[in-house]
């Protein structure tokens, strides 16, 4: 297993200049740069090959994520917006193939945040994700890309809120790239078990997103990190674990995500640093052990 954090634990905007972080968690002593593939389009290609070539320097593995806007929702009943969405990913995609990334996860099947005020057509929209899935999952092939569908709780989406609707949707896509991404933080509110649909998920498991429950980096408490590395283990899982913490209030990235107050206790981004190094020390102590 490599193991990885999102970029946006530093941040509080969705945007941002990657780079600066390359050398930073290659110091912390990770494997995986995760970044934010929502603003590609405002960025020129050049900006992608010097990504790809720092990634490179520091021997660091860069994927990518996105929580689609409604602009980009695959499951809308309005043509057009399908339309723009599978456009704006062709641009992304050939994007990321410049910069070496080979997979993005997220709700990519619908968009997020959902807006709730408005009772979901949720089989009119399954219907048409996976429809538009397919050509989705055509496109990012031609680019050497896989698609990660991740499960998430109710509150953030409702087309797919465990592993059961997740290897359902995919095996109905039925494409080689398109893959399932489980995130403890979503499992905590919606499984029965950490490490069954682990099993359950098997070869089509193609990522894996860790936080404890109230967002923080892994830590010893109630998840049973033991467990879960002995599940993914069981499975031969040797993909991308990637942590995905958010713990100060603020900006766009605090509003989406909903932290209403300050988990960190006023850190420093140095005090930032020493809790991921951290992290990563005890959740490879758990993984590998």
């Amino acid at each position: 297993m490599k193991y990885g954090i999102f970029y946006a634990y530093w941040e509080k905007e969705w945007k941002g200049d990657f780079i600066t972080y390359i050398e930073k968690v290659k110091k912390l002593g990770f494997d995986i740069l995760e970044v934010g593939c929502g603003d590609f389009h405002k960025q020129p290609d050049s900006y992608f090959h010097t990504l790809r070539d720092a990634a490179r320097e520091y021997d660091i593995i860069l994927t990518g994520g996105y929580g689609p806007r409604a602009e980009h929702n695959l499951c809308s009943p309005d043509t057009a917006v399908v339309e723009n969405a599978l456009a704006f990913y062709s641009d992304i995609f050939r994007k990321m193939e410049i910069a070496g990334i080979r997979s993005i996860g997220g709700g990519l099947y619908a968009y997020w945040p959902v807006d709730y005020s408005r009772e979901p057509d949720k089989a009119g929209d399954l219907e048409r994700s996976i429809k538009n899935m397919r050509r989705l999952a055509d496109i990012a092939e031609r680019h050497g890309i896989t698609l990660n569908m991740e499960v998430l709780n109710r509150f953030e989406g409702y087309l797919i809120n465990d592993t059961n609707e997740g290897l359902a949707y995919i095996r109905a896509v039925d494409k080689p790239n398109v893959k399932l991404m489980l995130d403890t933080f979503h499992m905590n509110i919606e499984e029965d078990s950490f490490t069954e649909p682990i099993l359950q998920a098997g070869k089509y498991l193609g990522h894996v997103h860790v936080g404890e429950p109230n967002r923080k980096p892994p830590r010893e408490g109630r998840i049973p990190w033991g467990e879960i590395g002995k599940a993914l283990r069981q499975i031969g899982y040797d993909g991308p674990v990637v942590m995905e913490p958010f713990v100060t209030m603020g900006g766009q990235v605090g509003k989406d995500i909903c932290v209403w107050r300050d988990l960190s206790q006023g850190a420093t981004e140095e005090d930032l640093d020493r809790d991921a190094e951290k992290s990563l020390a005890f959740l490879k102590g758990m993984f590998e052990a």
